[in-house]
């Protein structure tokens, strides 16, 4: 009787209703070359029919996890907390990448070391939350999914 249940119910339940409709978290690595901070680059992938905006990251490995990006001024690029949020269009992605947008760990509770993994919690406020695992890896190559670090970053080191 569980057998045919079963059958019924995934022969009356739309495809789509099993398809993921949320917030995909693509490629996530982080670089640490400091024991006491880090940087994570990752791409966001937004499947669902409204506009979705990373809040905020948490996770254990850090004390904090800030949204950051680069600015040029004055011919010279600088590193800043992002105000308000990642926002990511209905159906869009954007690539939290070196030299660009990524997620600062400040106060990592303890060296990371190539090949070690943390999870991440990615709050997309309305969008609700995703859990995303992050390797370390401090030898990717730039390029290799991400555009290059201009050579003023001052991340190019994480």
């Amino acid at each position: 009787m569980k057998t045919l249940t079963l059958a019924a119910f995934a022969a009356l339940t739309p495809m789509a209703a099993l398809a993921h409709d949320g917030m995909h978290i693509n490629d996530a690595y982080v670089r640490s070359t400091n024991p006491k901070v880090g940087a994570v680059f990752l791409q966001l992938e937004n499947h669902r029919q409204v506009p979705c905006t990373l809040k905020s990251v948490s996770t254990a490995a850090a004390e904090r996890a800030e949204l950051h990006t680069h600015l040029e001024e004055d011919g010279v690029m600088k590193m800043g907390a992002i105000e308000g949020g990642i926002p990511v269009e209905a159906g869009q992605s954007h690539d939290l990448a070196r030299g660009g947008d990524h997620i600062m760990l400040l106060g990592l509770t303890e060296p990371l070391n190539d090949g070690d993994s943390l999870t991440l919690t990615l709050d997309f406020g309305d969008c609700g939350t995703e859990e995303a695992d992050a390797v370390v890896d401090n030898q990717r190559a730039e390029g290799a999914g991400a555009p290059a670090a201009p050579a003023e970053d001052p991340h190019a080191n994480h």
